[in-house]
C-alpha cells in the first residue's frame, strides 16, 4: 500500500456509504451479502467483514438478527439551542428554549448528595470527597429522549439554604443565576466546552441510541467571582441533534 493509499476495507466501506448517502441503497434495504460484497469488489471475507462493521459503527446499517442487515433510516437532525443567560427568563435554558420553540418538552430529575470525584473536583475548584449535590436529569422532546444531564453544586454553596435541591423548594425548577442569587451568589460567568466521545452504554440505552454512537458532551460550569458554584455534564446525540450556539456582539 503506498502512503496516502485507503486499505481495502475502507475503499469497500467508502464505495457502499456512497449509494447510501445517494439513496442507491434507502432505508430498511438489505446490505449486500459478506459474499457478494466479496464479489463485488473482488476483496477477502476479512475485508468484506471489516467494511460491513465500519458501516456498523458510522450508525448507517444495523443487524437484525436471523436476517441480515439493513440500511438504517437516518434522522434529519434537530438543533439545541445554547442562548446562555437571560435575565427574567426565571427558568432554567432547556426550559426558556422549549418556550420559545413552541415544542412539547418535559423532564425528569432526581437529586442526591454525594462525594466530589476527582475530576468533578477540580471542576468546582474543592477538594476531592467533599459534599456535592448531583442532580440527574432526563430531558424529552414530544416525548423522546434528547438530552441527558449530571450537575454538581458543592452543598458548601447551598447546603442548609432554600435551594440546595435544584428542582425543590421555593425556587424549584429555577435556573443556576436565580437561585444563587436568592442566596446572595451573584453569578457573573459561564464556560461551556463541547467535545465528542462514543455514548458510554448506560447513556444509549436512557437516549435509544445505538451502541458505539457518538455523542456530544458539553461541560458547562458557572462561576460566581471566579469561584465555580456549579458544573455539568450535558450529553446530546450527535446523530440526532447539533448544538447552535447564539452569541451576542458586544
Amino acid at each position: 500500500m503506498t502512503f496516502g493509499e485507503q486499505p481495502a476495507y475502507l475503499r469497500v466501506a467508502s464505495d457502499l456509504r456512497q449509494k447510501i448517502v445517494s439513496g442507491s441503497l434507502p432505508p430498511h434495504t438489505r446490505l449486500p451479502s459478506q459474499a457478494r460484497i466479496r464479489e463485488e469488489y473482488g476483496v477477502s471475507d476479512t475485508v468484506a467483514l471489516e467494511a460491513r462493521k465500519v458501516l456498523m459503527a458510522e450508525g448507517l446499517v444495523e443487524g437484525r438478527s436471523g436476517s441480515g442487515t439493513y440500511v438504517r433510516e437516518q434522522p434529519v437532525p434537530r438543533r439545541v439551542a445554547r442562548t446562555g443567560y437571560r435575565a427574567g427568563g426565571g427558568s432554567t435554558p432547556f426550559r426558556q428554549e422549549q418556550a420559545d420553540g413552541g415544542v412539547r418538552g418535559t423532564w425528569e430529575s432526581s437529586s442526591e448528595q454525594a462525594e466530589a470525584s476527582r475530576e468533578v473536583a477540580a471542576r468546582l475548584g474543592i477538594a476531592p470527597g467533599e459534599r456535592v449535590m448531583c442532580t440527574r436529569y432526563v430531558f424529552r422532546d414530544a416525548g423522546e429522549p434528547m438530552m441527558l444531564s449530571t450537575s454538581w453544586e458543592p452543598l458548601a454553596v447551598t447546603g442548609r439554604t432554600p435551594v440546595m435541591l435544584p428542582e425543590e423548594g421555593p425556587l424549584g425548577g429555577c435556573g443556576v443565576v436565580e437561585r444563587m442569587a436568592a442566596i446572595d451568589v451573584v453569578v457573573d460567568n459561564v464556560v461551556e466546552e463541547v467535545g465528542a466521545r462514543p455514548g458510554l452504554a448506560e447513556e444509549i440505552m436512557a437516549l435509544g441510541g445505538v451502541p458505539g454512537h457518538v455523542v456530544l458532551v458539553i461541560e458547562r460550569t458557572y462561576y460566581a467571582s471566579g469561584r465555580a458554584v456549579e458544573t455539568a455534564d450535558v450529553v446530546v446525540p450527535a446523530d440526532r441533534y447539533r448544538i447552535a450556539y447564539h452569541l451576542p456582539v458586544r
